[in-house]
């Protein structure tokens, strides 16, 4: 069993990312979290203590927040908390890791501007002859039918995170953060 929190915070380093070599994309940073409060005796907000985290991405969400968070910026994360003790021989501490499942900008502090990733559609001649989809089970069809139905060649499922539904071959640069040719060019979504 794992417990979910909600953080905010300031992102305290550079984001360090890699991909493994089975292409499983990681990016890491340190957050560091204070409370801050209001003082009514110095009539001045003051800063609480400082908590530390490690914030852990994977996937598409590690290729977004290498090329979207920054040292300095203010950031909400939601994730899987894991609090490890650990020993060198000489030091010993705790850790607590988060595996984040969303991380985006604290808007509390300032403005952001959203880019939706882009994935290859199908052509005209495809959505001239797909037909309605149906689920086989539920009410909404599952990721594999949608894209079935929209001529997407693969589709990715990973357990307990949910499906990501790819062309295959995708424009961009760097770890899957990709640039398309903008809005108007976009598959709509079918919910």
């Amino acid at each position: 069993m794992s417990d979910i929190i909600t953080l905010t915070g300031v992102v305290a380093t550079p984001p360090r990312s890699l991909t493994t070599s089975e292409g499983l994309a990681i990016t890491s940073f340190r957050l560091a979290s204070s409370q801050r409060r209001f003082d009514r005796t110095q009539e001045k907000w003051v800063e609480g203590d400082t908590n530390w985290y490690t914030i852990t991405t994977f996937r598409q969400l590690a290729a977004n927040s290498a090329v979207s968070v920054k040292k300095g910026e203010r950031i909400v994360v939601t994730g899987r908390v894991r609090i490890r003790d650990w020993s060198n021989g000489e030091k010993a501490g705790t850790s607590v890791d988060i595996e984040a499942d969303a991380v985006g900008h604290d808007l509390s502090w300032g403005t952001a501007s959203f880019s939706r990733n882009t994935i290859a559609g199908p052509t005209e001649s495809q959505q001239a002859s797909a037909a309605p989809v149906e689920a086989t089970t539920g009410e909404f069809p599952t990721a594999a039918e949608q894209a079935t139905a929209d001529g997407v060649a693969s589709v990715e499922t990973f357990a307990g995170v949910g499906s990501r539904v790819g062309a295959g071959a995708g424009a961009g640069a760097g770890a899957g953060a990709g640039t398309g040719a903008g809005a108007d060019n976009e598959p709509e979504t079918p919910f």
